[in-house]
């Protein structure tokens, strides 16, 4: 797996996104009407999604919960209670499916569970994928790519950053055999402790 993008909790979504456009980020909603989320999207590598919290009401996060997703109403909670910043990271496969990954996880003594996601960009295009939420909060959640690739091509935001760099994750030392098979991507670096840090790649020249 390779990184995927990292999720940075903001106050109020509308004022993030006017917020880093004036830093000279492209930013993009979710979809066009009534947003949860916005893109900061890069050609290549992971990209930052926006989040003021997961806007799920109580009532649906009780039914996910009888319907056995306690893993992924665990995650969403923690995101309506964590401070700003950011807060989750996720992997990504180029599968339709991760049970590969699920059967590593299983290896590791950690449960998990999973559903389809989809949604229409503002651009028009189908985003279906899947995720997976393992229970160990300590360990990024895990989806397939999109369906379609929303990514740009060839594109340097207007404040010269081209993507990221570099990603720092914090986690339990003894989860590192663990995030190292499951992802091998050179962009991330493991440390002991919490707290997710970003390194941004700069357009040269």
């Amino acid at each position: 797996m390779k990184l995927s993008h990292v999720i940075l909790k903001v106050e109020q979504l509308d004022k993030a996104v006017q917020e880093y456009r004036d830093k000279g980020f492209a930013v993009e909603y979710g979809k066009e009407k009534n947003p949860i989320n916005a893109l900061i999207y890069f050609s290549k590598g992971p990209y930052i999604e926006l989040l003021d919290g997961s806007r799920m009401p109580g009532a649906a996060k009780v039914l996910m919960r009888l319907l056995g997703k306690g893993a992924l109403v665990d995650r969403l909670q923690r995101l309506d209670t964590c401070g700003l910043g950011y807060c989750e990271l996720a992997f990504e496969n180029y599968e339709t499916d991760l049970k590969r990954e699920v059967a590593i996880l299983q290896k590791h003594g950690i449960k998990s569970c999973g559903m389809p996601s989809r949604r229409i960009d503002t651009h028009g295009r189908d985003l279906r994928f899947r995720i997976v939420s393992p229970a160990a909060l300590d360990v990024p959640f895990l989806m397939t790519y999109f369906s379609t690739d929303p990514k740009p091509v060839d594109f340097v935001h207007p404040n010269g950053i081209a993507g990221i760099d570099k990603i720092v994750y914090g986690t339990d030392p003894a989860r590192f055999p663990l995030i190292k098979e499951l992802c091998d991507d050179d962009r991330l670096e493991l440390k002991a402790g919490n707290g997710i840090e970003v390194e941004f790649e700069r357009r040269k020249g």
